[in-house]
């Protein structure tokens, strides 16, 4: 890496090499597991180098920001572009859960009634000659009972709770990032700890609300429009939930390292944004999928 360009141009890292790492190990464990679900004996095994390659990108290219950032490489309009770019991502993943919402919205207003006869010419001829026992409630899993019979995760349990530990996580990072602003690196450490237990906690909840569902009620993401809509959107955001813990985790390890000035401290604010991003869609997994 270059350790030019200090003024006020933009800094233009020299033999950036860590894209390519990064498109090697992507393209080795897309291709690993389009043969292991082909049947293939090797996809186990490139699935597994490809994701060492992506972790051991992300190590090294992590650390060379890091250091960039403390040595103070960025300024200006570095810290624009960083804004505009985690905006975008954000903006990104933003579509990318109204995509699943759109289509469990789609199930339930529009498939389901269509499928039990609610409507005219099509929809009529449709539950008239293939299911006319198709019955437009939800739940369903579908006609012809797709995976079979399943009973439901009620909003009362364990959603509920993980609602209140996400908001309670809220709070707390907008704790810690008050401390860091007012330079009380105590409060920062241990609002970021919080936050990172709580997010652990999330995540090892839903693991156990899956063993269930999985074990006891038959809810799998073979049964039916039902099945497939929830474990899609609950199991897209407990990913996000879990990237989301281990950056604040490397947040954390950094601030006890001494990084971040009340000044200075993008970083932190980015994690933050998609922290805040993943309760409010959590919020919508609870209305929609757990509650109505």
């Amino acid at each position: 890496m270059s350790d030019a360009a200090h003024g006020d141009g933009y800094y233009v890292p020299h033999e950036a090499r860590w894209p390519i790492y990064g498109s090697v190990g992507l393209t080795l464990l897309l291709c690993g597991f389009a043969v292991m679900l082909n049947g293939g004996d090797t996809g186990s095994f490139m699935m597994v180098v490809g994701l060492l390659v992506v972790v051991y990108m992300m190590f090294r290219w992590f650390g060379d920001v890091i250091r960039e950032s403390e040595g103070g490489t960025y300024k200006h309009w570095e810290d624009t572009s960083f804004r505009w770019g985690m905006s975008w991502f954000i903006f990104s993943e933003v579509m990318f859960f109204a995509a699943f919402f759109g289509a469990l919205f789609y199930a339930r207003v529009f498939s389901i009634p269509w499928l039990g006869g609610d409507g005219a010419g099509g929809a009529l001829s449709t539950n008239a000659f293939l299911w006319p026992s198709f019955e437009a409630v939800w739940p369903t899993n579908g006609p012809a009972a797709i995976g079979g019979a399943f009973e439901i995760i009620g909003a009362w349990g364990i959603p509920a709770i993980n609602t209140l530990i996400l908001l309670t996580s809220g709070v707390t990072v907008t704790w810690a990032h008050w401390g860091l602003k007012e330079n009380k690196r105590g409060t920062l450490i241990f609002g970021l700890f919080l936050t990172v237990a709580l997010g652990v906690l999330f995540v090892s909840l839903q693991a156990w609300e899956y063993i269930h569902a999985y074990s006891d009620l038959n809810l799998t993401l073979g049964a039916g429009i039902y099945g497939s809509t929830f474990f899609m959107l609950t199991g897209f955001h407990g990913f996000h939930v879990t990237m989301g813990a281990i950056m604040l985790f490397v947040i954390l390890l950094r601030a006890m390292r001494g990084h971040f000035t009340p000044e200075n401290h993008f970083a932190f604010e980015a994690v933050a944004w998609y922290w805040h991003f993943v309760d409010v869609v959590w919020l919508g997994l609870f209305i929609f999928v757990y509650w109505l």
